[in-house]
């Protein structure tokens, strides 16, 4: 079969046709994925910086994340401390109350409560943790907080050991029968009040530093995602006004191309 030859008109107006097809072709493809850059192809250089910079805010939303889970498990540790606190306040109660009386008998009394209080103490602390983490029980866990996705900067939380014997809160001795006695624990209840105060500090200028970097690492992962859309996003009111225009110069083209195989035609007719 012979090529088919079409005058120069004709072929003008066909390819313009063919040219504004591809382009409302790649106008609505950016209207209906919201992005002017879909591949490598379409422009390299945001292709690859915008991933880049997505796949850091993934690995930081990541972070932040295990950040979340830390500060819970501070305030964890805290809300035990606050009950640590209560529990020995009681128990320094029993105590003074205990060396208002001289009745053996009495004593013995507070003293059991005493004892009693101490098995509190050391309950409240092991059922402290959160997510498996403990701050404070018997055998502490110690809490790392990555804060970079490099794992260069970074908070280790050491936990401390707030129970009877980490307090240094012994058994009542002797049933408290002498004042000596309950002098050595009501001295022990406070050495365990300084230390639960002390404590809670240390814990609350953790969760300070942490919450500070929650707030950072939601800036940055903001500013990373922002960027990486700025690369690859279209503007929608843009494209549609270009769509609208591709469209217009598509029924002009059409009307072109008719004139313009009207032309050959009256050609055609003076041979006729």
């Amino acid at each position: 079969m012979s090529d088919i030859t079409l005058s120069r008109g004709v072929r003008q107006n066909l390819l313009s046709l063919q040219k504004t097809a591809e382009q409302q072709s790649a106008t609505q493809m950016r209207l209906a994925t919201g992005r002017k850059v879909n591949s490598a192809l379409d422009n390299p250089t945001n292709f690859f910086v915008s991933e880049g910079l997505k796949s850091r805010a993934s690995d930081l939303s990541r972070l932040l994340d295990a950040m979340g889970l830390a500060v819970k498990t501070l305030e964890a540790a805290d809300t035990g401390i606050t009950g640590l606190k209560k529990l020995v306040e009681t128990a320094q109660a029993v105590a003074r109350q205990a060396k208002l009386t001289s009745d053996p008998t009495a004593r013995a009394a507070y003293a059991a409560q005493f004892d009693a209080l101490r098995t509190q103490i050391d309950d409240l602390a092991k059922d402290s943790g959160y997510n498996g983490v403990n701050l404070i029980k018997g055998s502490p866990n110690n809490l790392t907080v990555v804060f970079n996705e490099q794992s260069t900067t970074q908070l280790t939380v050491n936990g401390a050991a707030l129970d009877t014997a980490g307090l240094g809160i012994a058994a009542s001795a002797n049933n408290w029968a002498a004042d000596a006695d309950i002098d050595a624990a009501l001295t022990n209840l406070d050495a365990a009040t300084l230390k639960l105060r002390t404590q809670a500090s240390t814990f609350g200028a953790n969760l300070t530093v942490i919450k500070n970097r929650q707030e950072f690492t939601n800036g940055m992962i903001l500013s990373l995602t922002t960027g990486a859309d700025g690369l690859v996003l279209a503007d929608q009111n843009e494209e549609g006004a270009n769509l609208l225009a591709l469209n217009t110069r598509q029924q002009l083209s059409q009307t072109a191309l008719s004139l313009a195989a009207q032309a050959d035609q009256a050609v055609l007719r003076l041979f006729g």
